[in-house]
């Protein structure tokens, strides 16, 4: 979690983070034990094919009443100032906001507008753990960390006619869901999102009128179970009021690393678009290689050129140094000279923090090889590059073989389709879920890489910034559910989901399927869900997959927990009756059967909101070594809102080593309503003792 670019908060015990990581070059880089929350725009918008400007209007609809819908973020406040959050030209706030502009440090009752209607902040958990640090954190609704400004302005911001970071990204700019409105819930701070006041920003967030919460945040490690899981709990009571929640699924890349696992919550993995941010590198024998980077620093003539392990300190050896960690390198040894360093997975130092490295030991600039490839572009003080494995071997290569090896490192630049998109980013967290197999995330999936939007000038005198993480995908459906709002009042949040999932696609811009890096293989629904948003057909999605919050508490008795624990979510006198057989059975728009015998077989229930009269035929891709079988094959509706049930068996024909996917569409002439297939055999006795 050393990327400067993924921002990171934790809960716990008091004393959990590390006070030395924190902001290093105006970057929040912590480091804790466990329990933690992770804080997981705008070209993005133009590339999922949302091109109007000021309204953001899905062709072929109005969303005109987007005015009357109202977001609430929860995450670390709001710059209000900034002309993303603008309510020129907006109408008055909507009758039935309840919500209240709580005034503190910096912000006061008169600072919210027509647009930024609400805006409350949380103390007391964040009192119960830790001191308060004044020089940091406003206390009030102020955002003095940038990413709730992000965040809110991704989903929701104002249209803004030059929006740029420092020269990038030039351009018009606005969120998916410009006019709708804003409350803003402030649970987290520099040190943490502490449960106490998450669970109080929910509360307030239900009582407040909010339609939609957008939650870009979740656990930093291993999601815990639902009951004792302040997200799940929360976002449990805000469903079942009928809000959506759309979460981030987070950022630690690796299998069965998602988090926001409940099935109730919108859970959301991030994807690129066609626009990188690169600087090119000269070798001193012509060679050219493009490297990513946020860098507008530039060098003039070519330098020479070293391993950073060349430059090693005294008490560090070549190959500490070759990470370019703090006071490793020697400035005898690495002045006026470009340096070569790496990055690995799992380093606590930030990549930007290895340029002041390099920086404070005299270079001039730096080369910095990513072990993970992660392709996010770094804002560097130094003339700085990021370039993968492959292209630093053949650097390294050029330094051995080169008696006198320099190198001259351009500004960044912004670049548009030097890359197939989209692509899954590598830090995006995958499936499978880690709690309950039988429901896949994440979800789906949307723009979350070096994406442009509002930013706190508290921490960096940037109006804007470009960052990178789930946390910047999480608002892009947000923005996207706010407009099915605007158009389909009464949907509730699951059927919301549904149209979300079914209208994804597997497909990039070329009609390929989807992969997912550094190796470009081919994407699965464990990285990427249902697919990439397709904003252009989630209004009319033909069918829908419904489940009510009394679904939700027969699918958390069919995971084997008592009424107690069931209490502890749904804060009533639930009872369980044992409704649903297996977790399977919830209603959900993907079938995962993740310990298949032999045989199984599963309910689901499709509601119409298409035409009134309409037939879906079954379109099976099953998984490879798995037979699937539809009954009816035929779904025949004769009016609106009919619902009609139908089962899938899975039946093992083949060796199966590990999950394997396919997918269920249902079709007619205008729609493919299509359903993600996850199954895993189970290993048999005698294959577990061979």
């Amino acid at each position: 979690m050393g990327d400067s670019q993924l921002y990171v908060v934790y809960m716990g015990s008091k004393g959990s983070a590390n006070p030395d990581d924190i902001f290093r070059q105006n970057h929040q880089i912590l480091s804790a034990v466990h329990g933690g929350r992770s804080v997981h725009t705008t070209h993005s918008w133009d590339f999922m094919g949302l091109k109007a400007e000021e309204s953001m209007e899905i062709p072929g609809y109005s969303t005109k009443n987007q005015v009357n819908v109202i977001i609430g973020f929860i995450d670390t406040g709001i710059w209000p100032e900034s002309p993303s959050f603008s309510d020129v030209n907006m109408p008055p706030v909507p009758n039935g906001w309840r919500g209240l502009c709580q005034s503190g440090e910096a912000f006061n009752s008169s600072t919210c507008n027509r647009k930024l209607i609400g805006a409350k902040y949380y103390l007391r958990g964040f009192q119960a753990e830790e001191e308060l640090d004044e020089t940091l954190s406003y206390q009030s609704p102020r955002d003095s960390i940038g990413h709730g400004s992000h965040t809110a302005s991704t989903a929701a911001g104002r249209y803004v006619a030059n929006m740029n970071y420092k020269g990038l990204a030039t351009g018009k700019a606005r969120g998916g869901a410009p006019i709708s409105r804003i409350a803003v819930y402030k649970a987290c701070w520099t040190s943490g999102c502490y449960d106490a006041d998450l669970l109080a920003a929910f509360d307030d967030a239900i009582r407040d009128g909010v339609h939609i919460l957008s939650v870009s945040l979740g656990s930093e490690g291993d999601q815990r179970d639902y009951f004792s899981d302040a997200i799940s709990v929360g976002s449990f009571h805000a469903v079942s009021h009928g809000i959506t929640v759309v979460a981030s699924v987070g950022n630690r890349g690796s299998p069965g690393s998602a988090t926001n696992l409940a099935p109730w919550l919108i859970t959301v993995a991030a994807l690129s678009t066609d626009r990188d941010f690169t600087s090119d590198i000269f070798l001193g024998n012509g060679t050219q290689f493009e490297g990513e980077s946020l860098s507008v620093e530039k060098m003039n003539i070519s330098r020479s050129l070293i391993p950073a392990s060349e430059a090693y300190a005294g008490s560090f050896t070549p190959d500490q140094a070759s990470y370019c960690l703090e006071s490793s390198l020697d400035s005898t040894k690495a002045k006026n000279k470009v340096l070569v360093c790496r990055h690995a997975e799992g380093t606590i130092e930030s990549k930007v923090a290895k340029s002041v490295v390099v920086q404070e030991a005299g270079g001039v600039g730096m080369i910095l090889i990513d072990e993970e490839d992660k392709d996010i572009a770094i804002p560097f003080p130094i003339p700085a590059a990021i370039v993968g494995e492959e292209t630093g071997k053949k650097i390294l290569s050029y330094i051995k073989d080169t008696r006198d090896p320099t190198s001259m490192i351009l500004s960044a630049k912004t670049v548009f389709g030097s890359k197939v998109a989209p692509q899954v980013a590598t830090f995006s967290s995958k499936g499978p879920n880690s709690l309950t197999p039988e429901i896949l995330k994440p979800d789906i999936a949307a723009p979350g890489l070096n994406i442009l939007a509002s930013w706190s000038p508290a921490i960096s005198k940037d109006n804007f910034k470009i960052i990178s993480g789930t946390s910047m995908a999480c608002p892009h459906v947000t923005g996207i559910v706010a407009l099915i709002k605007a158009v389909h009042k009464s949907w509730s949040p699951s059927a919301i989901k549904s149209a979300l999932m079914t209208t994804a696609s597997m497909l990039d811009e070329h009609g390929q399927l989807i992969t997912a890096g550094p190796d470009g293989r081919k994407a699965n629904a464990f990285d990427l869900g249902s697919g990439f948003l397709n904003p252009r057909k989630v209004l009319d999605p033909g069918l829908v997959y419904d489940s009510t919050p009394t679904d939700y508490k027969a699918f958390l008795c069919s995971i084997g927990y008592s009424e107690k624990t069931l209490r502890m979510i749904t804060g009533d006198n639930s009872t369980c009756n044992r409704t649903f057989p297996t977790p399977s059975s919830l209603n959900y728009p993907s079938i995962t059967v993740p310990n298949l015998k032999n045989t199984f077989t599963v309910s689901r229930m499709v509601t119409n909101v298409g035409s009134p009269s309409s037939i879906y035929t079954a379109v099976v891709f099953p998984p490879p070594g798995i037979n699937v079988t539809v009954v009816p094959e035929r779904l025949v509706f004769t009016s609106y809102l009919q619902k009609i049930s139908f089962t899938v068996k899975f039946e093992v024909t083949g060796p199966v080593e590990d999950y394997v996917f396919g997918s269920l569409s249902w079709r007619n002439e205008k729609s493919w309503v299509t359903s993600p297939l996850v199954a895993r055999v189970a290993k048999s006795k005698a294959s577990l003792m061979a």
